[in-house]
């Protein structure tokens, strides 16, 4: 579990996550402004999880940038702990924060995770 909990350190300053454990099960906790479920993608592929989210920003009328630091894109790639399995993963979204949930079992095919609105 620790090469995933030094990966979420290395996400961008801007992208705030939680890693909590369960006798059965890894749940991660990201934060994702402005994303919905049909924006986020998350799949798991050879002990690693992929997401990748996008967020819809409008410029209101009369406005332009003078600066823009709210990216609009995460694209993730972690690596599993070793009992952590894609398969029966569940994802739901509220409110801009994203939740997986990796069950604990021997390894598994690559999976894609469906992520649904709470």
């Amino acid at each position: 579990m620790s090469a995933l909990r030094d990966a979420l350190r290395d996400l961008p300053e801007a992208v705030f996550a939680d890693l909590l454990e369960s006798d059965d099960a890894y749940l991660l906790v990201i934060d994702l402004p402005g994303a919905t479920a049909a924006t986020v993608d998350a799949r798991v592929e050879m002990g690693r999880l992929f997401v990748e989210a996008r967020r819809e920003k409008t410029l209101p009328a009369s406005f332009d940038y003078v600066r823009e630091d709210r990216s609009l894109f995460l694209d993730a790639e972690l690596p599993l702990p070793p009992d952590a399995t894609g398969a029966g993963a569940e994802g739901s979204m509220e409110r801009g924060v994203l939740e997986l949930r990796l069950p604990k079992h021997e390894a598994a095919p690559e999976q894609s995770v469906p992520i649904e609105d709470a």
